[in-house]
């Protein structure tokens, strides 16, 4: 027999705050979701179709002026034969023109991303500090957060080591500014 009796208040107030966390992270994972939707439709992603055109038959380029005139980078080896005479053969990657192409217009709409989902993510971190209702305040902090993340792990392996600094200085400045504002009182 059950010798403890729960108080129903307690009971109550465990249940509202489980709720309350339910709410907030659902917020904050529709916030991102949206908003990292609402971006793909603003920015056109580069598709590794249209550079690199998938075909059935892939021809193997043997001649070296052959692999550069259709974009292809010429890789060669030398060893020697049983006569003592080098012998050159290649390998021709037919897709390196393409392949430099797309990462270049890759790393251009990651950049754009990046920069649109950091002042997203700025912003809602911001609009956090104005609202007077905790459980949106702290969803919008969260969902801010998050998008903070979510930009620079998408970018943060293209971007130089200049861009990094600049970034984090700019982030943390804001951030800052926004703390010194909200709760310097």
């Amino acid at each position: 027999m059950d010798t403890q009796i729960q108080n129903p208040q307690i009971t109550e107030k465990k249940s509202l705050k489980f709720v309350h966390v339910s709410i907030i992270v659902a917020i904050v994972i529709v916030i991102n979701l949206l908003s990292n939707y609402a971006v793909s439709l603003v920015y056109n992603e580069p598709s590794y179709d249209t550079f690199i055109k998938p075909t059935q038959i892939v021809e193997d380029i043997k001649i070296k002026d052959k692999c550069i005139a259709v974009g292809g980078q010429w890789s060669e080896n030398a060893y020697p034969t049983e006569k003592g005479q080098p012998k050159v053969e290649g390998y021709c990657n037919v897709n390196y023109t393409n392949q430099l192409n797309y990462d270049k217009a890759r790393a251009s709409y990651e950049k754009k991303v990046f920069i649109t989902l950091t002042i997203l993510g700025v912003l809602l971190i911001a609009l956090a500090g104005f609202l007077s209702i905790e459980i949106l305040s702290v969803s919008f902090a969260w969902a801010g957060v998050l998008s903070l993340l979510i930009a620079s792990m998408r970018y943060w392996s293209l971007a130089d080591g200049i861009a990094k600094v600049v970034i984090l200085t700019l982030a943390l400045a804001m951030l800052i500014w926004i703390a010194v504002k909200k709760f310097n009182k």
